[in-house]
């Protein structure tokens, strides 16, 4: 009995992955097929929920790295203030403020981006793949 059943699920398997359809009726294929798309329904269903979720925790930790930023950007604005008004004790009002006429030190990078907007994630349909082979291998080394 048991080995029936075996053998009944591995020709189920088999059928799924496209082997062994010889003998089916048209209406067998039907409902085979059926069952495969119901099935890559849910695949997709899950796969999408993850990706959702994945995105949604980026955007989050995008969030909150850009407010650390901000935090970061007022202490060294903060910082830059307090070594200003050091200088002025130190070394007199005149040379602290020819020090100081310059603008603040710039600890960013420009990326093209505005540094202070928040960047939101989102997904979108992958873009078709060309199967075109190059024209000329590829040396590696």
């Amino acid at each position: 009995m048991e080995q029936a059943i075996a053998y009944i699920i591995m020709k189920c398997c088999r059928q799924l992955m496209g082997e062994e359809l010889s003998g089916l009726s048209i209406n067998d294929l039907q409902n085979l097929e059926n069952q495969l798309e119901m099935s890559l329904k849910g695949v997709r269903m899950k796969k999408d929920q993850i990706l959702t979720d994945e995105v949604k925790a980026l955007n989050n930790k995008g969030h909150l790295i850009h407010q650390e930023n901000l935090e970061l950007h007022k202490k060294l604005d903060l910082m830059y203030q307090e070594n200003t008004e050091l200088q002025k004790k130190v070394y007199g009002t005149r040379q602290a403020n020819e020090a100081s006429r310059g603008s603040p030190p710039n600890y960013t990078f420009n990326n093209g981006y505005d540094l202070h907007a928040p960047v939101h994630l989102q997904l979108s349909q992958p873009l078709p793949q060309k199967n075109d082979a190059p024209e000329k291998p590829m040396k590696l080394g």
